[in-house]
């Protein structure tokens, strides 16, 4: 059994994607950006994201970890493995959440010293809370409560990411 209430159904997420799909489609017509991932969380989102545009983009994964079970651990471990075929392109970074915001600024930070032309940020989820780094998304699917979420890429310690719909997690469900 799936933990926790369905906050987004697939047909909302696929809806929404589409749409974020087309806006983005014409910020960047005539330009061929790179797509930059934040796996594991956002490998469902990047490839519906990349289907939903008209651009010849260049999809791109890197792995950053900061949590730890449903908190933060506060240091992004991964950044040291992003190189510089980042330089001079128009970079979109895809993540499955805005949080706490240190991992997508740590990333734009990054993005930025190895030269790329333009960084703009699209997630899938914007928590509504207070950041602990002052960062804003471009590119907002849907803004949620700050509760635990899991689903369509996201996890609790490796599980659930691949259910259809995004969940809040059971607090029972987590310290199992």
């Amino acid at each position: 059994m799936p933990p926790g209430r369905i906050l987004l159904s697939q047909t909302q997420i696929r809806s929404r994607v589409g749409q974020l799909g087309k806006s983005i489609t014409r910020h960047y017509r005539g330009r061929e950006p790179l797509f930059l991932g934040v796996m594991n969380g956002a490998l469902f989102f990047l490839a519906d994201l990349l289907r939903a545009t008209d651009l010849e983009a260049e999809p791109c994964c890197i792995r950053l970890a900061s949590y730890k079970g449903t908190r933060s651990s506060g240091a992004v471990r991964g950044l040291e493995l992003l190189d510089d075929s980042v330089a001079g392109r128009h970079v979109l970074i895809v993540d499955d959440i805005l949080d706490t915001g240190r991992t997508l600024s740590a990333l734009v930070k990054r993005v930025k010293e190895l030269g790329a032309a333009e960084v703009k940020i699209c997630v899938l989820l914007e928590k509504r809370r207070a950041r602990q780094v002052s960062i804003k998304a471009d590119w907002t699917g849907f803004k949620i409560a700050d509760e635990f979420v899991v689903g369509y890429g996201l996890d609790y310690n490796g599980r659930y990411r691949g259910l259809k719909q995004v969940r809040a997690l059971d607090p029972l469900t987590s310290s199992r």
